[in-house]
């Protein structure tokens, strides 16, 4: 990743409707979110939420899908992925300890489902 990307999506996360935004889509996806729904979640009038998701679209956090008469967002994860990759990448220096207490809050939080043993 480039680093005027990762500052275009850093500064588009860096206010806090828009945050809070991005994170209520990430909460919501695969599906995502109407806008008129993100925007009562939010409690933000929707032409507000509207200049919103544009920053947000633009910095590619979001993306958008139109489905009949309104537009579904969600939250772009690939790229998130890449800004938080591109944030830790050189953190630990080629020592990975340093690097361990992220890692393990991050599987804490999102531990691998469990496979089902087939029965026989």
């Amino acid at each position: 990743m480039e680093t005027e990307k990762a500052v275009l999506a850093l500064a588009a996360l860096s206010q806090a409707t828009r945050l809070e935004a991005f994170r209520t889509l990430v909460r919501h996806e695969p599906d995502g979110l109407a806008a008129g729904d993100l925007a009562r979640l939010l409690e933000v009038p929707q032409n507000t939420l509207s200049a919103h998701l544009s920053i947000l679209t633009r910095a590619r956090l979001v993306t958008s899908e139109r489905h009949g008469r309104s537009i579904v967002y969600r939250a772009s994860l690939g790229e998130f992925r890449d800004v938080t990759v591109f944030l830790l990448r050189d953190c630990c220096g080629g020592r990975p300890e340093v690097c361990e207490p992220v890692v393990q809050t991050l599987q804490s939080c999102c531990p691998p489902k469990r496979r089902e043993r087939s029965r026989a």
